[in-house]
């Protein structure tokens, strides 16, 4: 991933020196069960720790000339490890090491990305709470349809990270699974209660059945909800952008002092951090395509994942935590114009309350086919001529007879959709925030 997206802690996870360190990792808590199951000599785990030597240039150098970056790891790292070394990748393949050591990362990167998610769901919450009565006029299609609460607007995306963080969850217990089963995943030189001790050492868990690699159809679903957790972020980043169009401009993305908009208009504050993230969310799509592609190797295994996997996996959760903390970022900071919220409303006659016109009308005993057609005149008329909705009803004697003026005013009145508000926001827990 490029420089510009890459943030700590989660960039640190995909550094070459963490990836040897895990792949360290695995190797000791390999000898660590050999020593319990008296296969090594006790204090040979210890040694090879205190011996063990990364060194990444010289790693890279070794590369140049094995042409296989395991072998050129065990070389470099074991140099200095006397007797130990004998103990060090025994009975193991590269597959062992590798898988195992990606199981780490991306279960650490699924964990600083889901405390991320936490701090994103927390942020809308409270813009939720804050404006759980603030009216706006609800859009279909694109279209006025009717009041509605932004606070519930804002609910929707809640619920839907929330629904993103089960999932996470579960990926995160699913990706946890490592393999030390040897060159097919048979144990043939290997007691499989050395990958029993050494998986529990590196919290993790052995697959139920392996092949040379673990099972490619668990990265593509932890990589799946990734893609739905860009998704959301995306949605809410569309919805920022329709509300801060200059025609409507209810919302805006925080603009910083001394930020400029244009190169050449000096006028403008676009969304370029929305835009930024619908972008992003293209991106972590396309991983999941390369990820399901995976799944499918020859026999026991071939290696034409590796390449792949060395790319999406750094660059889709390097992706995902950066979308979500540029998204927690948007929802601290949203500016809201409720002003122009009420304003927009009027701008559509006093049509949105079409509706409610319509069922009051049935409820005095009007067809429904009989109150459409009436209401759906004067709705036309509105939008034809461009006249306020309620006057042109106000002058219509199959309402003035059906309705008192009381009766007709609380038609047109917003807060009416906004009474069963409290009931939705009482499904969510509010009560850490």
């Amino acid at each position: 991933m490029i420089d510009r997206y890459s943030i700590s802690p989660i960039k640190d996870i995909w550094t070459l020196e963490a990836q040897y360190n895990r792949w360290l990792e695995v190797e000791l808590a390999v000898i660590e069960a050999f020593e319990q199951l008296n296969i090594a000599p006790q204090g040979t785990a210890l040694e090879a720790r205190q011996k063990a030597k990364i060194d990444v240039e010289k790693i890279l150098e070794t590369e140049k000339v094995v042409d296989h970056d395991v072998i050129a790891f065990i070389k470099v790292v074991t140099e200095y490890m006397g007797d130990a070394a004998r103990y060090f990748h025994m009975g193991l393949t590269s597959s062992d090491v590798v898988d195992t050591a990606n199981a780490l990362a991306i279960k650490r990167a699924g964990e600083l990305i889901e405390k991320e998610l936490d701090n994103y769901i927390n942020s809308l919450k409270k813009l939720a709470l804050k404006h759980k009565y603030t009216v706006i006029v609800g859009r279909t299609h694109g279209v006025h349809a009717e009041p509605t609460s932004f606070g519930l607007k804002i609910l929707s995306f809640v619920s839907e990270s929330e629904r993103n963080k089960e999932r996470l969850e579960k990926a995160i217990f699913d990706i946890s699974q490592g393999k030390i089963s040897g060159a097919v995943g048979n144990y043939a030189n290997l007691d499989p209660q050395v990958e029993e001790i050494a998986l529990r050492k590196l919290e993790l868990r052995p697959c139920k059945v392996s092949t040379q690699v673990v099972p490619r159809d668990l990265h593509a679903e932890f990589f799946s909800v990734l893609a739905l957790i860009g998704a959301s972020i995306e949605r809410f980043a569309i919805e920022i952008r329709h509300l801060q169009k200059t025609e409507v401009l209810e919302v805006e993305e925080p603009f910083k002092k001394g930020q400029r908009g244009s190169s050449a208009m000096p006028h403008k504050k676009n969304p370029i951090l929305c835009e930024r993230l619908t972008g992003m969310s293209r991106m972590l799509r396309s991983y999941v395509s390369a990820a399901y592609e995976n799944i499918s190797l020859w026999h026991e295994r071939d290696i034409s994942h590796s390449s792949v996997e060395r790319v999406f996996m750094t660059d889709a959760t390097i992706l995902a935590y950066y979308m979500l903390n540029k998204a927690n970022f948007l929802a601290s900071n949203l500016v809201v114009h409720e002003d122009a919220m009420k304003e927009n409303i009027e701008k559509s006659y006093n049509l949105v309350y079409s509706q409610r016109v319509l069922l009051k009308l049935v409820e005095k005993g009007f067809s429904r086919e009989e109150a459409y057609e009436l209401v759906q005149k004067y709705a036309m008329k509105a939008w034809d001529q461009k006249k306020n909705f309620k006057d042109l009803l106000s002058q219509e004697s199959r309402i003035l007879e059906n309705l008192s003026q009381e009766e007709f005013e609380e038609l047109f009145s917003p807060q009416y959709y906004l009474r069963n508000i409290e009931a939705i926001f009482n499904r969510f827990d509010f009560s850490y925030l």
